[in-house]
């Protein structure tokens, strides 16, 4: 592993250089690689082309100095990365947005380390961000104990543009459980324009999730086409739903989350606000639509820095 030369060794360099000796014999005896020393004395001599080690020391000790890691941004500047922090936005959805709209160029990296600076002062920003809670393990040998359902329409029998995403109207679906009592939500996300719909169900049961469903898809705007689901009971009545509405049930494969990788990563950026192991008990309708909202008018990277709401709309 590279290690900068220490003052001591700078010292040895500079009598080495006075003796006369060549390069590859002063890496020999200070048992360093001969390019090493080569960039060393290219880097720290002198317009004359001498090399002393006390301005070789000085000069090191200057850029060190100077490329410590500073706020180059003012106030007013950092006070619009909070605001946009404060409204839920990832570091890298602030620095891509502010770059795209020309307003700043900041890294996202800079910005973590802002939050945490002011983490250090007792600040809050850091509550804002996303937690990454522990995956559990895919018991990939185990067997499907899940209700077989008949009839039931495959994954692979997706139309084409809900496969390659070109059209609007292809959602997941999938339902997100707080604490061990029935409350619970159920969320629809469009593949195309990752637009969130949530909806607050007051138990596990398929008649109050084809019911909640439903009544969302008949909201929508744009015609909800298709509905890709994984293999829960819960979703066994999905015909009702169906004959309701115009959309159409395809399932994934049993224990393939990655089929429907999309519903899974919304899911967790829920959990920003309805973490895991707590009662869904005290949350309404009203605010399973604030939660989506704040997910439609967020920025996306995938979307080229639109939002889900904006390319949803069109």
């Amino acid at each position: 592993m590279y290690h900068q030369l220490t003052t001591d060794e700078r010292y040895t360099l500079a009598a080495y250089r006075i003796q006369r000796l060549s390069q590859a014999e002063i890496a020999r005896r200070m048992g360093r690689s001969p390019s090493t020393i080569s960039r060393e004395l290219k880097r720290n001599r002198t317009n004359a082309g001498i090399y002393t080690a006390s301005k070789a020391v000085s000069r090191t000790s200057r850029v060190r100095r100077e490329s410590r890691r500073k706020w180059y941004f003012s106030d007013a500047e950092l006070q619009i990365v909070v605001a946009l922090i404060r409204l839920d936005w990832s570091p890298e959805q602030v620095s891509l947005w502010l770059k795209k709209c020309r307003v700043l160029s900041i890294s996202h990296s800079t910005i973590y380390r802002y939050i945490w600076y002011n983490y250090f002062f007792h600040g809050t920003l850091y509550k804002h961000l996303r937690q990454s809670n522990k995956k559990r393990r895919k018991k990939y040998r185990s067997r499907d104990s899940r209700g077989v359902l008949p009839n039931k329409a495959h994954i692979t029998e997706r139309p084409i543009s809900a496969e390659n995403k070109s059209r609007i109207g292809h959602f997941e679906i999938d339902t997100v459980h707080g604490s061990r009592d029935q409350h619970s939500i159920v969320t629809l996300v469009d593949r195309k324009s990752k637009f969130t719909i949530i909806g607050k169900l007051k138990n596990r049961s398929t008649e109050e999730l084809n019911r909640k469903v439903v009544k969302l898809i008949k909201k929508q705007v744009n015609q909800v086409k298709t509905i890709t689901a994984d293999n829960g009971t819960e979703f066994h009545q999905y015909k009702v739903i169906e004959n309701k509405t115009d959309a159409t049930f395809y399932f994934a494969n049993p224990y393939h989350s990655w089929e429907r990788g999309l519903n899974e990563n919304t899911n967790g950026l829920i959990r920003q606000y309805l973490p895991k192991r707590q009662s869904m008990r005290h949350i309404t309708q009203k605010d399973c639509d604030a939660i989506a909202l704040k997910l439609n008018r967020r920025p996306r990277k995938c979307l080229n820095m639109k939002t889900p709401e904006q390319v949803y709309v069109g």
